[in-house]
């Protein structure tokens, strides 16, 4: 499959200067009950041909009037014994602005991104004898965010929003990220695994060292953004390619979800149910709980191979 997918996409050579990849982080979470043992036992099986089961979750939770996050994924697999191919896509946008510019500015951007790259990357891997591309994976999606920026300039003007991508193919996940939704793997083990990071005032705060990661997470200036879709200058994402944990997860989130649960009860939840959907479901609820104070969105990605 590797050699396969070589052949399709041209290897990126060079990224933009001010394209940069975050640091990763991993916390300790407690031991695994016998419980959760059981399901880590039971997901060693791998599926035949692999596959990405997904699923998501979405609240305004209670604070807020309305909804201004918006997400999408999709799954899909074409397996012929010699070239088994799963694919996925998932995107959360969480707006900002007023006037339902936010909401407005969250839908753009996540039908422009999918869109694109649907256009671009699924309907090529369809074709009978695709051509390779022109493009790496990375570029493919850089330019589709460079897309997603002008639209949102022309059809939500004033409003901005956060843009987390993932693209799914084969064993490897390719992640674009502007703002502070974020993007996790976890791992059945019990570690999480952060790979984004925050375009947020209190990051660059932390990573100069003026505060502690625990005063950030209260900090009164925690919702300030560095980097948006919809501001006035060119927006560049942090564009990263890893290889797919097996039998783990994928998890995208708006910070309605990381900003109001702990990681260790992420992983509780996800753990507790094979159903991602299932597993969303809950994590939701318990933010919305937990006081709801800002919508709420999570997509989860269960690998299956």
């Amino acid at each position: 499959m590797v050699n396969f997918l070589q052949k399709l996409f041209k290897k990126k050579e060079s990224q933009q200067p001010d394209i940069t990849t975050p640091s990763l982080t991993m916390v300790q979470t407690t031991p695994l009950t016998e419980d959760q043992l059981k399901i880590v036992s039971q997901e060693t099986t791998a599926l035949k041909p692999p596959q990405f089961l997904m699923g998501c979750g979405q609240s305004a939770g209670l604070q807020r009037d309305h909804n201004e996050d918006t997400i999408f994924f999709m799954s899909s697999l074409l397996a012929d014994g010699v070239n088994d191919l799963p694919f996925g896509l998932c995107v959360v946008a969480d707006g900002m602005g007023g006037h339902l510019n936010g909401e407005v500015a969250s839908g753009v951007a996540a039908r422009t991104v999918a869109r694109i790259l649907i256009n671009k990357v699924y309907s090529h891997l369809l074709e009978i004898n695709p051509d390779p591309m022109d493009e790496s994976l990375q570029e493919t999606i850089e330019h589709a965010v460079n897309e997603v920026q002008k639209s949102v300039l022309r059809y939500a003007p004033g409003g901005g929003t956060t843009l987390t991508i993932a693209l799914l193919l084969g064993e490897q996940v390719t992640i674009a990220h502007v703002g502070d939704s974020r993007a996790y793997f976890i791992y059945p083990d019990g570690r999480i695994q952060r790979l984004t990071k925050d375009h947020s005032l209190v990051q660059r705060m932390v990573d100069l060292e003026e505060i502690t990661e625990a005063e950030a997470k209260n900090h009164p200036h925690r919702n300030v953004l560095l980097k948006a879709i919809g501001q006035s200058e060119p927006v560049y994402p942090d564009v990263q390619t890893h290889q797919i944990p097996k039998f783990g997860y994928l998890m995208l989130c708006s910070d309605g979800l990381w900003g109001v649960i702990t990681e260790a009860d992420i992983y509780r939840f996800i753990s507790s149910s094979t159903d991602p959907a299932v597993a969303c479901k809950e994590m939701v609820k318990a933010a919305n709980e937990h006081g709801g104070p800002d919508n709420i969105s999570v997509i989860l990605v269960k690998f299956q191979g």
